[in-house]
C-alpha cells in the first residue's frame, strides 16, 4: 500500500550520512509521521502466529525525524516548548477526553474513546480505543496499547526507536496495570491479563505460573493471567530473586475488580 514510501525511507536511511537530504525525502517522513498519527501504521504488528514484530522502515522514519529536523519554538495553546516534534491538538473532534498537561507527541496514534490524565504519549506509540492512561504513566515510543486497557498513575510501559529490528513493549486488549509498575524490553502482556501494583516485568523477570508447577517463563505475560510481585529462592537459599507470580486466571471478582469506570467517560 505504501510501497514508494518505504522505498524512499529505506533509501534515505541507508545513505543519508552520504546523500543531500531532499524536499521529497523530508515530505516522506513527515507522511510517515502522519500516517502513524492517524492509526493508519504501525511501528509493531501482530503476525498470524500471535508474534508481535516491529516494523522497521516506520521505525526508521521516526529516527530520520530526529535526524533531519532541527529544533524549534513549538507553541501550543499559552505553553510554549523548544523540540523536534510538534505536540497533538483538537482532541474534542477525535473523541479523546484529555485532562492538562498531558503531553501526546505528533506521530502517535490515539484512538476515540481514550481518556488521558496528565501522562505522557511517545512518537511512534499506538493506543487503541477506549483504554485509560492514568496520571503521571508513559507510554513510550511505538509502545502498542491495546483497546479497553487500564494504565494505572506512575505505570511506565517501555518503547524502543533502537535497534530497529527490536520490538516495543506490548500490552494486548483489556489488560490491567497496576500502579507504578513498569514494562520494559519488549515484553509482551497478552489479552485480559492482570498486574497487580509495583509490577516490574523487562526480559529477564522470571514469570512463575503457580497454576502449572511453578513453571517458570520470561518475557511474556499469558493472556488472562493474574499477577502479582514477589520473589523465589535462590538453589543454595542464601538469597532471593525478584519474580512475577501467576496466581490464578481472570474470573468474574477479576473482571469486577478491574472494570473502567463508565461514569469517568
Amino acid at each position: 500500500m505504501h510501497t514508494h514510501l518505504v522505498k524512499t525511507i529505506e533509501n534515505v536511511w541507508e545513505n543519508y550520512q552520504s546523500k543531500t537530504i531532499t524536499d521529497a525525502d523530508h515530505e516522506a517522513v513527515r507522511s510517515t509521521l502522519e500516517l502513524l498519527t492517524r492509526g493508519e501504521v504501525r511501528s509493531a504488528v501482530r503476525g498470524e502466529d500471535g508474534v508481535w514484530r516491529a516494523v522497521e522502515w516506520v521505525k526508521r522514519a521516526v529516527l530520520l525525524h530526529f535526524l533531519i529536523t532541527p529544533s524549534r519554538i513549538i507553541d501550543t495553546g499559552p505553553l510554549q516548548f523548544y523540540d523536534k516534534v510538534p505536540l497533538q491538538v483538537a482532541w474534542g473532534e477525535r473523541g479523546v477526553r484529555v485532562v492538562p498537561p498531558t503531553t501526546v507527541r505528533y506521530g502517535s496514534y490515539v484512538g476515540r474513546g481514550v481518556v488521558l490524565m496528565p501522562c505522557f504519549v511517545n512518537i511512534g506509540a499506538w493506543v487503541g480505543s477506549g483504554p485509560m492512561i492514568d496520571t503521571w504513566a508513559t507510554v513510550g515510543s511505538c509502545a502498542q496499547v491495546g483497546e479497553r486497557c487500564h494504565s494505572r498513575g506512575g505505570v511506565g510501559i517501555g518503547g524502543v526507536l533502537e535497534p530497529i529490528q527490536a520490538s516495543p513493549v506490548i500490552i494486548e486488549d483489556d489488560v490491567f496495570v497496576g500502579a507504578r509498575s513498569e514494562i520494559a524490553e519488549g515484553c509482551v502482556v497478552r489479552k485480559g491479563a492482570v498486574l497487580a501494583m509495583g509490577s516490574y516485568l523487562s526480559a529477564s523477570t522470571k514469570i512463575v505460573d503457580t497454576t502449572q508447577g511453578n513453571k517458570v517463563t520470561f518475557g511474556e505475560i499469558p493472556a488472562g493471567a493474574v499477577v502479582v510481585p514477589g520473589s523465589i529462592p535462590s538453589a543454595d537459599r542464601t538469597h532471593s530473586t525478584y519474580a512475577l507470580i501467576i496466581k490464578k486466571y481472570r474470573d468474574e471478582k477479576t473482571d469486577a475488580r478491574t472494570a473502567l469506570n463508565s461514569i469517568l467517560r
